[in-house]
């Protein structure tokens, strides 16, 4: 169950200018190249971050008896990512550095990938609740790995329905891209809302 807590926390790495830059770069001159780079610098953050704070909370539950070591602590992070993600739900239209990634290198999309989903601060938030929960729950490192590799999916996607549909996702993905922007934290929320139930229940059982 803790596992399948933290996979449903990937939709929320990704709702966002994340999952919009991913679109943009699968439409560009050298998408497959800006598409991989991207993704490979978005694993990074992600799988950096992560580990960071699933190290500092298995350190400090080794030294506690606690059995919801963190779990208060995750629940204050999870609750601040919903905060903003909610404070931050209203985007008429994509950022103007977006605009820009037509013409973006391999180099940018790599750096765009890691900054995006390290920097943005829900992003950073959900990265370490998920860390957090596997170390308390006294689960295995190994265990951070399907939530990176679903956001990597996630984030794949695009250039996935490039590979296989070519020009037909072409003219589906600017669809997607208008929808993402303007739904996607509604999904985000009840993601949160679902997770925070949840953790509410651990603390009290």
């Amino acid at each position: 169950m803790d596992i399948a807590k933290t996979l449903s926390l990937s939709f929320v790495m990704i709702a966002g200018p994340q999952i919009l830059s991913a679109i943009f770069l699968a439409t560009t001159k050298k998408w497959l190249q800006n598409s991989l780079a991207f993704i490979a610098g978005a694993a990074v953050s992600v799988t950096a971050i992560t580990t960071l704070a699933f190290v500092f909370i298995h350190g400090v539950s080794n030294k506690s008896n606690s059995k919801h070591i963190g779990s208060w602590l995750i629940l204050v992070l999870v609750t601040a990512a919903a905060i903003h993600k909610y404070l931050t739900r209203k985007q008429s239209k994509p950022p103007e550095w977006m605009g820009k990634l037509e013409e973006e290198n391999p180099k940018g999309s790599f750096r765009l990938g890691f900054l995006l989903l390290g920097v943005f601060p829900s992003d950073i938030l959900t990265s370490i609740s998920v860390g957090s929960l596997i170390a308390s729950q006294q689960h295995a490192w190994v265990q951070i790995l399907p939530f990176v590799l679903l956001v990597v999916l996630f984030l794949a996607l695009p250039m996935i329905l490039i590979l296989i549909f070519g020009k037909r996702a072409e003219a589906f993905l600017p669809k997607a891209r208008d929808w993402m922007n303007k739904n996607s934290w509604i999904v985000s929320e009840i993601v949160f809302a679902l997770f925070i139930v949840l953790m509410i229940n651990n603390i009290r059982s």
